[in-house]
């Protein structure tokens, strides 16, 4: 995985464009190892593409690739590309309450290293999950909130976010972010949400559920926005139910759902696998 480099392209749909980068990279002496692609609409659409290739054989340094294909091929057609490169770990921040489910799975995955990561803190505005991150020997930090001090609570976590951090992950952080806040790190803040998307945002979602008597219980995983859970989602999923589980039954069915797909979504990320138009995303999982 350290030679492979990952192309993502969002253009208006027009013929050529896949000739187009490909021609580009083998004549620059890059070995394609994967190619996705999708159109919006069989004319007139939107063009999306990821693209992996390996990079020990490229005839010029990375500066000097990517300022070439923007003059010869991004311009042509009117690209927003971005070039990332496996070798350059990704950096994970991640904020957390009282909860401890979906930080736990993300803490595991990323130790055994199926999340390509390198997880540099945990921050939370309680104290109660100290020894446990302490036990996969990231730094912890506890930043009190309340309604009095949140502008204060939140520049001491940028502080400790430094310009470093590539993604923050919300697994389970029960505070409201701020638009100053999200606005320093569009789509790359990431949030699971423990209720099916657009259904029961806010607090409480499985009593929300419980009451409402749905037959369907769901997590959904999406990037956060200054609107409250209306970012673009990334991943959801769903368990079935009846009449005969309580809400406390539901929440812990729910707890299950919102470890894994919180847990694809940060994976899809860290590998590049999103792009973003407007308010949706398309997934090349």
């Amino acid at each position: 995985m350290d030679t492979t480099a990952r192309l993502l392209i969002t253009c208006p749909d027009r013929p050529g464009i896949v000739s187009a980068v490909t021609a580009f990279l083998y004549n620059h002496g890059a070995n394609i190892t994967a190619l996705d692609q999708h159109s919006s609409d069989p004319e007139g659409g939107t063009f999306f593409m990821r693209l992996e290739f390996q990079t020990p054989h490229l005839d010029v340094s990375r500066g000097v690739l990517e300022a070439t294909f923007q003059r010869a091929v991004a311009e042509r057609f009117e690209m927003q590309w971005r070039l990332s490169y496996a070798a350059d770990v990704k950096r994970v921040a991640i904020l957390v309450s009282r909860h401890d489910h979906a930080l736990l799975e993300l803490l595991w995955r990323a130790a055994r290293r199926e999340l390509p990561c390198e997880v540099t803190q945990v921050i939370s505005n309680h104290p109660d999950l100290g020894e446990a991150v302490g036990h996969f020997g990231v730094p912890f930090h506890h930043v009190p909130v309340t309604r009095e001090t949140k502008p204060e609570a939140e520049a001491r976590i940028l502080e400790l976010l430094g310009g470093d951090t590539d993604l923050v992950v919300l697994a389970r952080y029960m505070q409201i972010l701020s638009g100053d806040f999200v606005a320093r790190y569009p789509n790359r803040i990431i949030n699971i949400h423990h209720s099916f998307l657009p259904a029961f945002v806010g607090a409480d979602p499985y009593r929300q559920a419980f009451e409402r008597g749905v037959k369907l219980i769901g997590a959904t995983a999406h990037y956060v926005t200054e609107e409250l859970d209306q970012g673009p989602i990334i991943d959801q999923d769903v368990l079935r139910v009846s009449h005969r589980h309580s809400a406390a039954q539901m929440k812990e069915l729910g707890m299950n759902v919102e470890r894994l797909v919180l847990a694809r979504a940060v994976k899809w990320h860290l590998e590049d696998r999103i792009l973003v138009c407007g308010n949706r995303t398309v997934v090349f999982a």
